[in-house]
Order: structure tokens, then sequence, then C-alpha cells
């Protein structure tokens, strides 16, 4: 080894340390996908993931967000399986469109086959950006610390392998943001000589590019989780109001240039599919803004004053704000089972650390007061808005899993006390002494909180990797079976498996329960083989189907097979057959294998 390579690796070696983390990050968390969707069985375990997995996949291919399902016009816009939405047999995203275009323009310039390994990618190197804008607070060690945990905490590796969600897109492109928005705060504009081109030039270069960087990457944060605006306003106001001097106008003009420029393609898509630009595909949160508006609105009313009105428009707010009810217990609930006892190892050094931190408070500088101020808004919010929520995205509504919803939506509040339990293992270790020690601890400590996060994501809950690779693997034996015994052309009427089968087969969300359903269903049935697939029904309540509720629809159900030890396969038929309909060209039909482009869109 020459000198210069020794000096080399004495200066840079948590580059070199941070360089491979990264890599071995990727290949791991993208490992999930290509151990769980072999032989191009590209399948997911949420309807989130399927729905943009989906339209990414056809925004790359066909340049397009909707496909037109024929069927659904005389089954009043029931054929669509979960966070798919349609309207006049038009089938639409149910979700924020950010990562439905940033990954569907890759794809696009690539082949939809990365898909499922860009979050892995984007994750990967946000942990090099988390160490660049944590250096920048805490300073070099501090930040060496906390990128390390960030690689083994648990939620940032499960959603990276867990690849079509949009929250850890959403995370790495608003540290981008932050990590340009301190560079353009730090730098200060040049005074340079000659004329104004060359001025121009050369504070372009310096510092306005990024302020535009800064707006362009808060953009696709914005538009990969519109949601979440609810606290990135606030907080990116109060990182404002402690830097608006050094940011001054010209800064934030171009900041909010850039970020409109970064806004415009989601706004013309809303246009497109929704008709309006700033409509998005959930209702209720539309309906929610309007009522927030229209309630702000009526406080800056001259009439509006009047005390029992301002009362009335602030619980209006309130109550579309908290959509499901504001509960401070329930909230601090979540926290402990979600944080305190899902993720211990960091959570009491996280405390710990900042009551240590505390005590230097008289030292603290500009940039730490601005991070607390922003992560204690930051906190608050999620706490109450998210945990007064009730989330079962597992079926057994008493599970406290890391695939629980909570657990990604408060990856904000996990990557910011990061920072806080680093600082009380640096520490803690510095009580060491010597050098050799103080080193040897450091490792001690980060190879244990490994161990612990690497058991506990793969295999601590039910929803772990390695269980939901072996769910996600166990699925192709009821794809194969099902797909075997129903016609192309089939719909299914099912409740959990609509992301399994479609959109190789039309699918129905639906349950045998509503009249109304099931007068659609026998509509669609004069169309089209309608196939139910969920439960093994009792034998009584197989009877009371057959005999009380489908026989006024002129309806009954049989068996086809039992696929499962629990689900069976059923068809629906007519007791006496009506005449047989068609709807159009069968070629105009929807995203399946009669709809004629599905070879390209989801066949490769």
């Amino acid at each position: 080894m020459t000198l210069n390579t020794k000096n080399w690796l004495l200066k840079h070696w948590h580059w070199l340390i941070l360089i491979i983390v990264s890599a071995v990050f990727f290949l791991g968390t993208a490992s999930f996908n290509y151990y769980a969707q072999p032989d191009n069985f590209i399948k997911w375990l949420s309807p989130d993931e399927s729905a943009n997995y989906n339209f990414a996949k056809l925004y790359a291919q066909e340049g397009r967000l909707s496909f037109f399902e024929k069927y659904n016009l005389p089954a009043a816009d029931m054929i669509a399986p979960r966070s798919h939405l349609s309207a006049g047999g038009d089938i639409k995203p149910v979700s924020f469109l950010g990562l439905i275009l940033i990954y569907g323009s890759i794809a696009g310039l690539t082949t939809y086959k990365v898909l499922p390994y860009l979050t892995p990618l984007f994750a990967a190197a946000g942990i090099i950006v988390y160490f660049l804008l944590i250096r920048e607070i805490f300073g070099r060690r501090n930040a060496f610390f906390s990128a390390l945990l960030a690689a083994s905490l648990p939620p940032f590796i499960y959603y990276s392998a867990r690849s079509l969600f949009h929250n850890v897109l959403f995370i790495v492109m608003l540290l981008v943001s932050l990590y340009f928005a301190v560079i353009m705060v730090k730098i200060k504009r040049p005074a340079t000589s000659g004329g104004l081109i060359a001025k121009l030039k050369n504070s372009v270069i310096a510092v306005d590019i990024y302020a535009a960087l800064s707006g362009i990457f808060l953009g696709l944060a914005i538009t990969s989780r519109t949601s979440e605006l609810i606290w990135l306003a606030p907080a990116w106001l109060a990182l404002w109001l402690f830097n608006f001097k050094k940011i001054g106008l010209i800064k934030l003009i171009i900041f909010i240039v850039f970020l409109l420029l970064a806004l415009a393609p989601v706004a013309y898509w809303n246009q497109v599919l929704y008709q309006s630009y700033w409509r998005g595909g959930y209702s209720e949160m539309n309906q929610s803004i309007l009522n927030m508006a229209e309630a702000g609105a009526g406080l800056l009313k001259p009439e509006g004053m009047k005390m029992d009105l301002i009362k009335d428009n602030l619980a209006q707010i309130k109550s579309n704000f908290f959509h499901f009810g504001f509960w401070p217990v329930k909230s601090f609930k979540m926290l402990y089972f979600y944080f305190a006892a899902m993720f211990y190892w960091l959570f009491y050094p996280a405390v710990l650390g900042l009551a240590w931190f505390l005590l230097k408070v008289r030292k603290w500088r500009r940039r730490h007061w601005a991070y607390f101020t922003a992560y204690a808004i930051i906190f608050v919010i999620l706490l109450f808005y998210y945990g007064s929520w009730d989330f079962h995205d597992n079926p057994d509504s008493k599970s406290r899993t890391i695939g629980n919803s909570y657990a990604r939506y408060w990856l904000p509040i996990y990557l910011g006390a990061l920072p806080l339990a680093s600082y009380f293992f640096i520490k803690l270790t510095k009580l060491l002494r010597k050098k050799v020690l103080v080193g040897s601890g450091r490792v001690l400590i980060l190879t244990i909180i490994f161990f612990i996060s690497l058991k506990f994501v793969l295999a601590g809950s039910a929803e772990g990797l390695i269980q939901s690779a072996k769910k996600q693997l166990a699925s192709r034996f009821e794809y194969d079976q099902v797909l075997g015994l129903t016609e192309t052309r089939a719909v299914i009427i099912t409740q959990y498996h609509d992301k399994l089968f479609f959109p190789e087969r039309k699918v129905i969300v639906g349950l045998f329960n509503d009249d109304k359903a099931i007068k659609q269903y026998a509509i669609l049935a004069k169309y089209l083989p309608v196939y139910y697939y969920n439960f093994t029904f009792p034998e009584k309540d197989y009877n009371y189907l057959n005999d009380k509720r489908l026989v006024k629809f002129n309806l009954r159900i049989d068996p086809v097979m039992q696929v499962t030890k629990d689900f069976t396969l059923y068809r629906l038929s007519f007791l006496s057959f009506p005449k047989p309909q068609a709807v159009g060209n069968p070629g105009e039909s929807g995203m399946n294998k009669d709809a004629g482009f599905l070879p390209k869109i989801f066949g490769g």
C-alpha cells in the first residue's frame, strides 16, 4: 500500500464504509422481490403496491394512467381491484401519482423489469444523503453513526424491500431537498467582478442552483405523498423563519418556481384523470380539503367574526383535519407500541440522548434550534394525526406488526430520532476514555443493533420479510389453480385476492351481504362468467345463500374446487338462463387478456 493510498484511507475511510453499507443495503432489500417474484410472477402483498406497479408499468409502456373496462358500464363500475377507481368505465389510480410518474418515467427509459428494485436503489442513495444532511447539523461523527443506524432501521429496511409503497421514496426526496436547502443557506453569494453576465453565471453556479434543486426535490416529495403537507408546510415554514435573512428573496423565488415546476406533471395528470389540478384519487381527502377551505374562507368573511360562527368553522376544520378523530391517549399508546416497544433499542437511547443534549442547551447553535423546532412540529403532528387512526393492515386487528401503517407513516419520527440515539451512544462510549476502547465500544454497539434489527425485520413478527416472502410464494399455487379453472374473460368476486388475480382476470372486491351488489352480479353474469373466491362457506351459510339470498335474483352458487384449506372457488349461475348479452367489441375491454394490449402491458 502506497503512502498516498494510506493517507487517503485514513482521511476518507468513513466514505468507503458508507458506500459498502449502501451497496449491501441495496442488495439485501432488492433480494426480497428477486426471490419473492420468481419466473415473472410479479405480484404484491398489498393493493397499494399492486396499483402503483400496474400504473407505473402502464405509464412506462403506454404513456397513460387509465384504461377502459367496457363491462363496467352495465356493472355500475364494480369491476376494479382495491386502490383502483372506476368512473364511467375508465379505471384510474386511487393513489398519489408521484411514484407512478417517477418510476414509470425511469422504466420507460430502461425496462419495466427495474420497477421492483427502484425503491431499494433510492433508499441506498438516501443513506448517503442522510449522512450529508446530519453532518451539516450535528457533525461528521454523529452523521456517520446515524447513517449506519438508518441502514439498520427496521421500518426503513422493510419498506425499501416492500418496494412499491410511497413512503421511502418520499423520505429520500425530502432528505435530498433538505440537504440542498442547508447548502443553499450555508453558501454565501460571492462578490464577483466583471459584467452582468459574469455575475449572473457565478451566482447561479455558486448558490441558486441549490435553491432550484431543493425546490425540485421538495416538489417530488410532495407528489409522492401529498397528504404529508399537513406537517411539511409548518416544518418548512419554521425552517424558513430561522433562515429568512440568509435565504433572501431571490433564492426563495427560485425555490418556489422550481417547486411548482416539479408539481406541474402531477397537476396535469390530476386534470386529465380527475378534472381538477389539485384533486387526486382519494375522494375523502378531496372533500376534507374542500371543507377546510370553505371553513377557512368563512373565518375571513366579516360575518364570520361572530363567536358562534368562529367556533363552528374551527370545529369543521378540526373534524376534517382529524378525519378519524383526535384521541391523544390513543396516540401515546400507539407511540409506545410502534416505537418504544417495537424499536426499544433505538427509542430509549434517543430519549436519553435528548436529555443529554438538553444539558448543553446554552451551547446550541442556530442549526440545532432549527432542527429541534422542525422535528418537534413533525413529531407532534404525526403523533396525533396518525396516532388517532385505526390501522389494521393485518387481518388480525389485535396484531401490532411492522406491516401496520404506523411504521411507515412514522418514518420521519424514527429517522429524526436517530441523531439523538447516536449522540447518546457517542457520549456513552467516550466515558471509556482510551481511543481503542471507545472505537471498540461503538463497533460493538452497532453490531448488536444490527443483529437485533435484522432479526426483527426478518422474523420478528407475522409480517417479517421471511414470512412475507413465504406468503407471496405460497400464493403462486392459488394463482395457478384459479386461473386454470376460470376462463380468460371471467370476473372473480373476492375480498382479499384481487391483487393476486388482477390483471389476468377481472376482479370485483365484494361479498354477498348487499342486495344491491348481488343485483349487479346478476346483471354482469349475463355477459361474463362470474366466480367467487373466498373463505369456504359452512354448509348452513351455503344453503342460506342459495335458498334465501341469491334466489331472489335468479342466481345460485356452486363450488368448483376447494383450492386451499380455507379458500374455495365458486361459480355463479342462473336458475333459469337469460339470453346472453354482449357489450360492444370484445377487443375494447379492460386490462386483462381479452383487452388486446395485456401481453404488452402485463405480459412483458
